[in-house]
């Protein structure tokens, strides 16, 4: 690797590190605890990612490759990771209030999500939870939504106000979405580095460096509301495509993501 590629690669790589940095520190997780993560995934990344063509990996390929030895290669292929469920039960989520856009048994006269009662009948909440996300249970599912500002509950009776789920007070739920948002967008740069011109992926952004602070609130905003509506018409289009839980294997996993960022000038 060339002096300036391997110069521009590492100033990219401590930038992006800066605001992982911040969080971590915010949670008192201490150096020590992310260098250990760092070595598991060399090693998980480079043993199932990077064995020679037609052959099998081994832990000295591997440990040639990471640098680490064939001992402690060894020691972190053996350690089980601990996976939870909490990107599934962001994802169901998601899917709930999909179908609440979007399936017309949910849906009131003038075709905007109805006013659902909890329980029974063919258009209820537990039945809409049923459908969409899985073996959440009912109670579980509405307590999500309602702690993220997604529904509100009164007389047994349950309203969309908010046609997106944010995870509410709950920090771990948020940061959760760093483990997957972030790692969909440095994957889609990551893609791009090496994929052939016609099968880039899309990744664009739009930036000014010296906007008028009067009118931040006003961009803000407007940005926000253009942004939430592409991703409910993008949610309308997916959802008519959405082969359900049951679906065989094959089934792809797709999504597209906007953000929003704003910084003093001088801070770049």
């Amino acid at each position: 690797m060339g002096n300036r590629l391997q110069n521009t690669l590492n100033a990219s790589v401590q930038r992006l590190l800066h605001p992982l940095v911040r969080i971590l520190l915010r949670n008192g997780v201490a150096y020590g605890t992310l260098a250990g993560l760092i070595r598991q995934v060399y090693v998980e990344v480079a043993f199932r990612e990077f064995a020679p063509h037609g052959k099998k990996q081994t832990v000295s390929r591997v440990s040639a490759l990471t640098g680490l030895t064939r001992k402690e290669v060894k020691r972190l292929l053996e350690e089980t990771q601990d996976e939870d469920g909490g990107q599934a039960r962001y994802s169901r989520a998601v899917r709930v209030i999909s179908g609440w856009l979007h399936d017309k048994r949910f849906l009131g006269e003038t075709g905007k999500p109805a006013v659902l009662p909890v329980d029974g009948g063919q258009q209820s909440f537990s039945l809409l939870v049923k459908e969409y996300s899985g073996d959440i249970p009912t109670k579980a599912m509405l307590s999500m939504l309602e702690e993220g500002g997604t529904v509100s509950v009164s007389r047994d009776r349950v309203r969309l106000i908010r046609h997106a789920y944010v995870p509410g007070g709950d920090a771990i739920e948020k940061i959760k979405i760093l483990g997957s948002d972030v790692y969909e967008l440095i994957s889609t740069i990551d893609h791009n580095l090496t994929a052939n011109p016609d099968e880039l992926w899309y990744q664009r952004k739009v930036s000014y460096d010296n906007i008028d602070p009067a009118v931040l609130g006003k961009l803000r905003k407007m940005s926000f509301t253009k942004a939430q509506a592409l991703l409910e018409q993008l949610d309308k289009q997916y959802s008519r495509h959405d082969a359900g839980e049951d679906v065989a294997d094959g089934g792809k996993y797709i999504s597209m993501g906007i953000y929003f960022y704003e910084q003093d000038s001088e801070e770049r």
